[in-house]
Formats: C-alpha cells, structure tokens, sequence
C-alpha cells in the first residue's frame, strides 16, 4: 500500500483550517449576540426615556378663544404657565403657586387686583404656574386636582381665568384636609362662567401627566417654595414683597410693576 507525502501536513492543515472556521464562527456569534444585547439595551432605554418625557395630553389654548376682550391674549407658555396680557405689554410677571398653598393666597389677596389691572391697561403680562408642590398636605391629591382645574379652566376660556384664580384662593380648603371635592370644583367654575364641558376635563384630571412634569421641570430649576415670583425674570424677595410681620405688603405688586415699565 503506497502512502501519500505530505499526507499528515495535510490533517495537520485541515484541522487548522477547521479550527480557524471554528473561531471564526464562534467571533460571529459572539458580535451578533453582542449587537442584539446593544440594540436591546438602547431599545429599553429609549422605552424609558420616553415614559419619562410623556407629558400625556398638553394643555392648548384655541386661536378663538386666545383674543381677550381687552385686547390681550391667553398662551400656554413652554414652561406651562398660562400667560395672559397684550403682546406689547413691558413686564411680565410670572407667579408660580400652589392652589393649597396659604402663602400664596396671602400673596394673592394682597396682590390679585394690582396685577389685573396692569393687564387690563397693557403694562405687565401675567404668567400662572400653578403647580402641585404641595399633593402632601392632602389625602386626596387636591395640589394636582386644583392645578388640573386650571388648565382646564385656561383651556376652556381663558377670559375667566384670573376671576377663577381670585375666586379658588378664596375658597382654598386647609392644609392636611382631603381638600375641595371635584363637583365642587366644577361647581366654582361654572360660578364664573365657564361651560358645563369644563367638567369633564376636571372628573378626568386630564392634564395629570403634564402637571407632573412641569412641577418636576420648575423644582430641578432651583425654585423650591411658593409662591415664587418673578418680574422681568427677575426674583423678588421677602422684602420685596412683605411687612417685617410675614404679612404681604397691600398692592406690593403695583408699584413694583410700575417701577420695572420705565
């Protein structure tokens, strides 16, 4: 029986060559395995990013119903505030509050007047973030209930919207309560006109998700109490605003509207 040379280089190199394929393959494996864990990774992050960016329904307010009376005009800000004055008003004072807040009702009790007739006449353009700082201080969530309200309200028709706020502060129910019930929300709003549909939204808590992300958004800015409030992006203190008692100074906000317009 003859044998052929170089018969066992020949094993020898077809094992290298199986073992080489062997790699090879498994290296493939390995990077489509690795692609898919990548992908599913990015996957699960975008999945998450987007929970965390979902703002549910945003408030919008109508061409029709953004032309006020007086000439001015009602927006959703970016920053969710509902924005009201004529466009070429000189100040804009934003408050950002909390519809169980008691500061805050002292802050509009003192001030709810100055800043409407600033309005009225064109000097200043009034933004409201109202906001659910304060879910905490009730057992039925009436922070975000109320903040909900008044996007509703703004949405529904904005015209009634500051004689809303003036009339929610009023009532605003004390800390540690299960605040004002839903009916009776919508009972304050139809007292200063809005439409039955206002109801709806209210029963719905229809803009929950946006109230939540735009309190989150206000709270990582740096503002940390409220009410807070700024003119001309400026912030004013303490001392801008109240007595050496704690009180709110009366129509503290008119002449610090007037000072800012010249």
């Amino acid at each position: 029986m003859s044998k052929k040379p170089g018969g066992k280089s020949n094993l020898l190199a077809a094992a290298e060559r199986a073992d080489r394929t062997r790699k090879i393959l498994i290296q493939a494996g390995v990077a489509v395995v690795l692609v898919g864990l990548i992908a599913a990774i990015g996957i699960g992050i975008a999945v998450k990013n987007a929970k965390k960016n979902d703002l549910g329904t945003t408030p919008s307010i109508a061409a029709t119903a953004s032309q006020l009376a007086n000439g001015a005009t009602a927006t959703i800000a970016d920053n969710g505030a509902v924005r009201i004055g004529k466009p070429d008003a000189k100040v804009t004072v934003r408050v950002i509050a909390d519809l169980q807040c008691p500061a805050c009702k002292g802050f509009e009790s003192a001030n709810a007047q100055a800043i409407k007739d600033a309005v009225d006449n064109g000097t200043a353009i009034v933004e409201y973030n109202i906001l659910a700082f304060l879910d905490r201080f009730s057992t039925t969530k009436y922070s975000s209930r109320a903040a909900n309200a008044a996007y509703c309200v703004a949405v529904a028709d904005p015209s009634k919207y500051l004689e809303w706020l003036t009339t929610m502060f009023d009532q605003q129910p004390p800390e540690n309560s299960a605040g004002l019930t839903d009916d009776r929300l919508i009972e304050i709003a139809k007292s200063v006109g809005l439409p039955d549909s206002v109801g709806q939204c209210i029963k719905d808590n229809t803009y929950s998700k946006y109230i939540e992300a735009k309190t989150k958004d206000v709270l990582t800015s740096g503002v940390q109490s409220t009410p807070t409030i700024f003119v001309n992006d400026k912030q004013l203190s303490g001392q801008d605003l109240a007595l050496p008692s704690g009180q709110f100074k009366p129509d503290a906000m008119a002449a610090i509207i007037a000072a800012a317009a010249k």
